[in-house]
């Protein structure tokens, strides 16, 4: 059909022509009401964004003098995250003397590593960790 003869035929329905595919040869168009097209879009979209699940990173900080309780009260926060499907950075803080023994820092991350081994991915190796200026850390992700 000739794009005179679709406007014309648009016209007379009270609808508009709408180009589908630009790039087709002959380009297709198509007789539509483009703003009911564009509310259906908007809405498809909505419903598509409503069943979507975001992953977040939580944080949970340490320091290497931590008191036995304060340690395990932590580490039920990293479960219950895990839990919930995000993601956990568990970081270590060092301050002033405390940089001249990073291993207190990474016997902390084994312990919270075999704490929350059952609801987390294989971690890898923690002995490796690494400083990274005052902090140590290592993401913690979700079984699931």
């Amino acid at each position: 059909m000739s794009p005179q003869d679709a406007m014309r035929e648009a016209g007379e329905r009270g609808l508009d022509l709408v180009e589908v595919a630009s790039k087709a040869v002959p380009p297709v168009c198509r007789i539509m009401d483009y703003g009911k097209y564009r509310y259906q879009q908007s809405k498809r979209a909505k419903e598509s964004k409503k069943h979507q699940h975001t992953i977040t990173v939580k944080e949970i900080k340490y320091r290497p003098k931590i008191d036995l309780h304060d340690f395990t009260y932590k580490t039920n926060h990293v479960r219950e995250f895990l839990e919930e499907g995000d993601k956990v950075k568990v970081t270590i803080m060092f301050r002033g003397r405390e940089l001249a023994h990073p291993e207190f820092g990474r016997d902390i991350l084994v312990r919270v590593v075999e704490g929350t081994k059952d609801l987390c991915q294989d971690v890898g190796d923690v002995s490796n960790t690494r400083l990274e200026g005052r902090n140590m850390s290592i993401v913690l992700t979700p079984a699931r």
